[in-house]
């Protein structure tokens, strides 16, 4: 009588290591790419807060009653943005102002620079720089 050999069912460990590889690897290139799509969120949410400064740069200037930015960078709420700044890109906020004019710069992740002014102009590029003094502008 002849004896019929039986497969045995499941996977073979050379098998089982193989998937994991696989999933090691492609887990690998998940996590490259979120670090680039962290960042790109970041810098959005930068370029966020420094509009809302603009904003309220423009509503100190309303409420001063002479058109003046004296103290826009003295402001809690201008503060507390350029401190959310300083939390997705540290160090990199900088804020200036006269009684005329006023600008906040900022350099994103990127590598670019992010700038605002008092002539209502938002400019983002790699030149972008904050110019103090009697014209404090995005230069």
């Amino acid at each position: 009588m002849k004896t019929l050999k039986t497969k045995s069912k499941g996977f073979t460990l050379i098998e089982l290591l193989v998937v994991i590889a696989i999933i090691g690897i492609l887990a690998g290139i998940v996590l490259v790419s979120l670090a680039g799509a962290r960042n790109t969120a970041k810098d959005g949410r930068v370029a966020a807060d420094m509009n809302q400064i603009r904003s309220e740069a423009q509503i100190i200037e309303l409420e001063s009653g002479n058109s003046s930015y004296a103290g826009v960078c003295a402001d809690a709420d201008v503060i507390a943005l350029i401190a959310d700044i300083d939390n997705q890109v540290p160090g990199s906020a900088f804020c200036a102002n006269s009684a005329s004019a006023y600008c906040v710069e900022v350099t994103l992740n990127s590598g670019d620079h992010y700038c605002v002014d008092s002539t209502l102009k938002s400019v983002s590029n790699s030149a972008t720089s904050c110019v103090a003094g009697a014209t404090t502008l995005c230069d």
